[in-house]
């Protein structure tokens, strides 16, 4: 069983690590990422951002998922983004990343969102699994 829970400040040093695993297009700094992390954790309960951490049962961090908020024209209330998810590759096969995408939900309900997408070209079975369907292609321009 895995606890998750909003991130606090002293989850930096393992959030980082995680990040390091995500394999995005850009190679982690951790001053940017410390600029970053300290605006995300401090967000209210409310503010457009959150992020979850799942911890494995010796409370160790193991897992994390930020995610974004926004009023949209085209959805009838909030919109949310998952933007990033990643568990421990020592983790994996815990259930760590089923219950880090419940804890989004259960929070996006909370605040009245009325869909949540998620970028998933390469975990789409796991989306598949919970519940999610195909909608569009994700494009992207990195600046």
């Amino acid at each position: 069983m895995s606890d998750v829970r909003r991130a606090r400040p002293e989850d930096a040093d393992a959030v980082f690590s995680l990040v390091q695993q995500l394999g995005a297009a850009f190679v982690p700094v951790r001053s940017a990422f410390d600029e970053s992390f300290h605006d995300v954790v401090a967000a209210g309960e409310d503010d457009a951002i959150f992020l979850l951490v799942a911890e494995k049962d010796s409370g160790e961090v193991a897992g994390y998922a930020l995610t974004t908020v926004a009023r949209l024209l085209s959805t009838n209330g909030p919109s949310a983004q998952l933007q990033e998810i990643v568990v421990d590759s020592d983790a994996r096969g815990l259930d760590l990343g089923t219950a880090l995408v419940h804890a989004v939900e259960a929070e996006c309900i909370r605040r009245g969102v009325r869909q949540i997408t998620v970028a998933a070209r390469r975990a789409g079975g796991f989306y598949d699994r919970l519940g999610y369907s195909q909608n569009a292609e994700y494009m992207r321009r990195v600046f």
